[in-house]
């Protein structure tokens, strides 16, 4: 919802109240064109639902039985290889903290490269997964919490199907 970007942290598919939310993608990206980069939020609930299980690709043994990441929209399937898992934090000018969420489209090839290097360079393991200017990336968020407004996040490019 543009007006409110983090409406469904708290509410359903159906627009009514819940503790849980529904993933959602960010308010700026664009899931028809598509942007270059989805940024999509979920929550990590104490109950392992919803995108608590991003928090398996900080394992490497996890991410080596699952490389991929489904993601279809209404008018397309979509498979996505992962580039990097990676924690960071978030709203803070701490030297720690990366703001993935700002890269949406990239401007210039510079700009792209940059933004898949400082993931790369963040990374939890190589996952030798080389990544080009033009390629459509995806990026799942949920809350981590071995620090103040810490995020576990996972960075994939789609490939062909």
């Amino acid at each position: 919802v543009k007006d409110n970007p983090n409406f469904y942290l708290r509410h359903g598919f159906d627009k009514g109240y819940t503790v849980y939310g529904c993933p959602y993608v960010q308010e700026n990206c664009d899931v028809d064109a598509p942007s270059d980069n989805l940024v999509i939020y979920g929550h990590h609930m104490n109950d392992k639902s919803m995108f608590a299980g991003l928090m398996k690709y900080a394992d490497k043994s996890f991410w080596e039985k699952h490389k991929t990441i489904q993601f279809d929209t209404l008018t397309e399937k979509g498979k996505y290889e992962v580039v990097a898992a990676f924690k960071t934090e978030v709203y803070t000018d701490s030297p720690n903290s990366f703001r993935y969420y700002d890269f949406v489209n990239a401007e210039t090839a510079d700009d792209f490269n940059a933004y898949i290097a400082k993931c790369k360079e963040l990374a939890i393991y190589d996952t030798g997964v080389n990544v080009e200017y033009g390629d459509k990336l995806i990026t799942l968020s949920t809350c981590e919490y071995s620090r103040n407004n810490g995020r576990m996040v996972v960075v994939a490019k789609k490939v062909a199907e």
